[in-house]
């Protein structure tokens, strides 16, 4: 699995230690930066590179960090097949995969512990749609399908 990466400055620190755990892991990692702290870029600039891999087929997934996640989450889920969860720990994590069917979560480097962000990443990473949830797969999958209905009638 390739996982696309980026953060601004607020989330630069959280996003290195991810990308540390994921290359650990054996993920293929593909890193939109920021680099250094020396090179900051607005979240809403790194967002859409992250957001573009996934529609492109270069990425399986992606994680973006900034301050609180929430602005990297607002400017991800503007791309058509981008479904961004703001997630701060490891139920939800696991919650944006299995309810939500994310294929983005997004964190916040003022908000998150480090160790903790890779357990919230390993649990979003290691979960299926509708896991522990088998009593309610119908139910997610129609949800899951008009969400689709909506992007399809306000992306033209």
């Amino acid at each position: 699995m390739k996982i696309a990466i980026a953060s601004d400055l607020s989330g630069y620190d959280l996003k290195t230690a991810i990308k540390d755990f994921l290359l650990e892991k054996g993920y293929e990692v593909l890193d939109f930066g920021i680099e250094d702290k020396d090179h900051p870029k607005p979240y809403f600039e790194q967002a859409p590179k992250v957001a573009k891999a996934i529609q492109n087929k270069e990425a399986d997934r992606g994680i973006l960090v900034c301050g609180t996640g929430q602005g990297m989450a607002i400017v991800a889920n503007k791309h058509k097949g981008i479904y961004a969860c703001v997630v701060d720990s490891i139920f939800s994590g696991e919650r944006a995969k299995i309810v939500n069917q994310a294929n983005v979560i997004t964190l916040g480097g003022w908000i998150t512990a480090p160790f903790i962000a890779t357990e919230i990443v390993e649990g979003w990473l290691n979960r299926q749609f509708c896991e522990k949830m088998e009593f309610k797969t119908d139910f997610l999958t129609n949800a899951f399908n008009k969400v689709g209905e909506i992007e399809k009638e306000n992306f033209k």
